[in-house]
């Protein structure tokens, strides 16, 4: 059966049909991840960490040669999640050179780390030798048990 016959060829029906389209489009693009997402994922997952649990303290190791302490920084955000970020840029080209190979990664690094609870975020301290990053954050020391609390008795 023709559409013109049933009058869905008239300009409202067109409109409305154009504007479901956007609207399917728009909910596809909501549920995809957004750039800033998907390159902090790539990051996270091009920096491997170790990371050390002692009786004091919890230090953190990466590895992030060839970067000086202006390119790396260390946080603490919602009080307990350790972030490791940073960037190794290119290096200048000099003129008549050109590269045969480029394996060294480049570009942004991070990863973020949930604390515990009994981590000391005031405690902080982080040191990069030799390519490797050290961040150690020492552990709070344990609660005192509660002393059992003594009630005088009154005879009346």
């Amino acid at each position: 059966m023709d559409i013109r016959l049933m009058g869905l060829d008239s300009p409202l029906f067109s409109t409305l049909h154009r504007i479901m389209d956007l609207t399917e489009d728009a909910e596809k693009n909501l549920s995809a991840p957004t750039r800033t997402y998907v390159r902090d994922a790539k990051a996270m997952a091009a920096t491997p960490a170790d990371v050390k649990e002692y009786p004091n303290s919890y230090v953190f190791v990466i590895d992030m040669p060839g970067l000086k302490s202006g390119d790396i920084k260390v946080q603490v955000e919602e009080d307990n999640v350790l972030i490791i970020s940073g960037e190794r840029k290119r290096e200048e080209e000099k003129e008549g050179a050109k590269y045969l190979r480029m394996e060294r990664r480049m570009g942004k690094f991070m990863r973020k780390f949930t604390l515990p609870d009994n981590a000391n975020t005031d405690a902080i301290s982080a040191i990069c030798q030799v390519g490797v990053l050290t961040v150690t954050v020492n552990k709070l020391p344990p609660p005192e048990p509660k002393k059992p609390k003594t009630i005088e008795v009154k005879i009346g």
